[in-house]
């Protein structure tokens, strides 16, 4: 006998059925609707717990062992429908649209080698390079290829006889070129490397693809070897950095043969007026420079150099030297001598300067340090040379701008504190080339020339600088050479 929950549980059930057999879509075998119908008669009245029997091995399966095939035949589940009415709508047919697939997979990058090398072992490999096989770009590849199984550059070179640095050489030579077509350069300026070249293009490697471009075409019209293209190179890198320096708005950064003629430009300026080695630095500036302008500004260095009055006191042997230090963290701790010397601010008056202590001494078993008398600011100094002598009247004049110093790179030091060491027993102004400490129609205190102070008429200087001393860095940069002071 059925209970009235099994009874309702056919009714529904085949309600469902002779709905999806009206509609053509039920897949289900009709016998086995026979054995489901069976099986609720094992189902008792206090639970719908399925009783297990070997004789109704399909029931047991169907509803114990594999739950979703009845859910995937019934479109309810018993456990809810018990209290709801069930309905059949129709399920529309349309396709579901598929999903974007997100996961690419690996596609490993296209092989360097050329084609009729791809196939070839690291013995074949090793065999072309070892023959020169083909055209050098085609086999220089085959270089890192052979890296890459655990070649090392000596035993490369002990097999096929290609030294390390021109493996390199290759290598890097090859890399230049293939940027060198990807950025479209002209086929006929590219021809020429067909046979040879590598150590041209090697050059040129830490240039940017834009510059590498326009440096190929200038070392092909040019017919430029190795070194002439390592100088063209350079000149190139190091252009834009000295846009502060005389007379580099009259050449083109664009133009190669510019950058080449600025540093020939700027080489001339490290000899002597008049000087064989200054002439012919701007010989060879005017020989590559390309713009009219930069033409312009070479012919006149060459043609007014000769004539031109030569600066006063230019002669280094007739200079008198002023040192520029550069301090270093800790270097007075490593000092085995120093020297302590009164320190007087820029702005202040310059009778500050008159009253600083003239003399410091140091006695005793601890080397005791004593003054004449009191003041509020010193300074520690290793005993460098030109202060080992200044035991008396030596002060130090704190500048919070190293732009009153007449340098020609004055550019370098703006916003730089500086200090000013001053021998006040040397007041007098005697030598032109000489630097002194001076006090101008009231306008502060300044560094300046012998010469430039005697056309002002001043006869007497507050002292004579002997050392300019800078403060450190973290990095440390050249100290400014004799040719720097104006």
């Amino acid at each position: 006998m059925l209970t009235s929950v099994g009874k309702r549980l056919v009714e529904n059930y085949e309600n469902i059925r002779q709905t999806l057999q009206a509609s053509k879509l039920t897949s289900i075998p009709l016998c086995k609707y026979s054995t489901f119908i069976n099986s609720l008669t094992m189902l008792s009245s206090t639970s719908l717990k399925p009783i297990t029997n070997p004789k109704i091995p399909f029931f047991s399966s169907f509803s114990i062992q594999n739950p979703s095939l009845l859910s995937f035949h019934l479109p309810f589940s018993p456990s809810k429908t018990l209290l709801k009415p069930i309905s059949a709508t129709l399920i529309p047919s349309t396709p579901q649209p598929q999903q974007q697939q997100l996961y690419q997979p690996f596609r490993p990058p296209p092989s360097p080698l050329p084609p009729k090398f791809r196939s070839l072992d690291a013995q074949g490999r090793l065999d072309v390079l070892a023959n020169r096989h083909g055209l050098w770009f085609e086999y220089a590849p085959l270089i890192p290829s052979l890296y890459q199984e655990g070649f090392s550059p000596p035993s490369i070179e002990e097999i096929t006889g290609i030294t390390g640095v021109e493996q390199n050489r290759l290598i890097a030579a090859s890399q230049v070129r293939e940027s060198l077509i990807q950025s479209k350069t002209d086929e006929d300026v590219m021809s020429f490397f067909d046979t040879g070249g590598a150590e041209l293009l090697y050059e040129i490697r830490l240039l940017s693809a834009s510059q590498r471009a326009e440096a190929v075409r200038y070392i092909v019209e040019n017919g430029l070897d190795a070194k002439g293209a390592q100088d063209l190179a350079r000149a190139m890198k190091d252009f834009p950095r000295r846009k502060m320096d005389k007379g580099w708005k009259s050449f083109e950064y664009g133009l190669p043969g510019d950058c080449l003629s600025f540093m020939y430009y700027r080489l001339s300026r490290e000899h002597r007026n008049p000087s064989e080695q200054r002439t012919a630095a701007l010989m060879q500036a005017l020989q590559v420079a390309e713009s009219e302008s930069a033409k312009k500004e070479v012919s006149q260095e060459l043609e007014g150099g000769e004539d031109e009055k030569q600066e006063k006191d230019d002669d280094l042997e007739y200079r008198v030297r002023v040192p520029v230090v550069r301090m270093q963290y800790g270097e007075v701790a490593e000092a085995t001598s120093v020297v302590v010397l009164p320190v007087c601010m820029a702005e202040e008056d310059t009778k500050e300067i008159s009253e600083a202590p003239l003399e410091c001494r140091s006695g005793g078993d601890f080397g005791v340090v004593e003054a004449e008398k009191g003041w509020k600011r010193w300074v520690v100094l290793p005993s460098w040379e030109p202060l080992a002598g200044l035991r008396h009247g030596g002060v130090v004049v704190a500048f919070s701008d190293a732009r009153v110093i007449p340098w020609k790179s004055n550019r370098w030091y703006k916003e730089e504190a500086i200090l000013v060491v001053t021998d006040r027993n040397r007041k007098e102004v005697e030598v032109d080339a000489a630097f002194y400490l001076a006090m101008v129609d009231g306008g502060g205190l300044k560094v300046d020339t012998g010469s430039a102070l005697k056309e002002m008429g001043v006869k007497e200087s507050l002292g004579t600088v002997v050392l300019v001393v800078r403060p450190p860095k973290e990095e440390s940069d050249d100290q400014l050479s004799d040719e720097d002071w104006e």
